[in-house]
């Protein structure tokens, strides 16, 4: 009864960037061939269901509990395609029991890329929810819109979520850096609001912001008074971060909460469960488990490994 209590008091979220999270269908409005049966990575059907129940696997993995399993409350996650793929992820995968429900844009993304937010109806009730736009600059192609939902937790308390997948450093860092600060600023600007209207909202903000902790971007938001909470976060076997490249761990994904909210932070780490690595070959070490090692099908999981952090209400 205790360890139940006990379990009910803490909300467990997620931050997971799915690595090309594609359907086999081709849209004709975006550039999505490759992730087609006819495609270079000959994308089909049963590829797919792999990759759906594979993403479900990670998500279950990052619950908590011994003999009464308690699945992530909500999941913020990047790289899904579209509204069908939540769809097949929450109502026809591995996760199909669950009664998760889920709120994805649909952004101007070339590719088709776009972000979602799962969430446990018995944990968050969304109140409202919308797109937040970004207008690209000279040089920079359209981008994923900033997903924003608000809802009341077990608490009664309302909880603002913003989830957020920054511009790539294609075409190098420095160069598409203005890139990754344009984000930043709409975020500032959104938290500004949201001061001005609630007084002290709690706020978490999630994604895949292709940035470190101590770069331009992420000092813009936390010197609004918000807190990244993942800057440290590690896992158990040997992850030292979200994403591996070129043997290097790289902290590029981020939940930075406000004040109130980093407060009741009970840990945050990195999910690096041994199903979803495998041995880093040239560099030593593990690294993730991927879908494609360069054109190669591993039948893996993502690139990244995902973010749990877990909060008392």
């Amino acid at each position: 009864m205790g360890f139940s209590l006990l379990l009910a008091s803490l909300l467990t979220f997620v931050q997971l960037n799915c690595e090309n999270l594609f359907d086999c269908r081709h849209d004709s409005l975006k550039q999505d061939i490759e992730y087609t049966p006819d495609g270079d990575r000959r994308w089909t059907e049963r590829k797919y269901w792999t990759k759906l129940n594979n993403t479900a696997k990670s998500i279950i993995s990052c619950g908590d509990g011994q003999d009464d399993w308690r699945l992530p409350d909500m999941v913020a996650l990047c790289e899904v395609e579209n509204d069908s793929v939540m769809r097949d992820l929450t109502k026809r995968s591995l996760l199909r029991g669950a009664n998760y429900e889920y709120v994805v844009t649909s952004s101007p993304d070339v590719r088709g890329i776009d972000v979602a937010l799962i969430y446990s109806p018995g944990s968050f009730a969304p109140i409202r929810h919308y797109p937040l736009r970004i207008k690209p600059i000279d040089g920079m192609r359209p981008t994923r819109d900033i997903l924003y939902v608000s809802g009341r937790v077990v608490s009664g308390d309302t909880l603002h979520v913003f989830v957020v997948h920054a511009p790539s450093r294609y075409g190098g860092e420095r160069l598409t850096r203005p890139h990754r600060a344009l984000v930043a600023d709409r975020l500032c600007a959104a938290v500004d609001s949201l001061r001005a209207a609630c007084g002290d909202p709690k706020i978490i903000i999630a994604g895949d912001f292709n940035d470190g902790p101590s770069s331009q971007a992420l000092a813009k938001i936390c010197a609004k008074g918000m807190t990244d909470v993942s800057a440290g976060a590690a896992g158990r076997n040997g992850a030292e971060g979200t994403y591996k490249y070129k043997g290097r761990w790289e902290r590029i994904d981020h939940i930075i909460v406000s004040g109130n909210m980093a407060d009741r932070l009970r840990s945050c780490e990195v999910n690096d469960a041994a199903f979803m690595l495998e041995p880093d070959d040239k560099y030593g070490g593990v690294q993730p488990l991927r879908t494609y090692r360069a054109w190669k099908y591993r039948k893996g999981y993502s690139d990244h490994l995902p973010l749990v952090a877990r909060f008392a209400l």
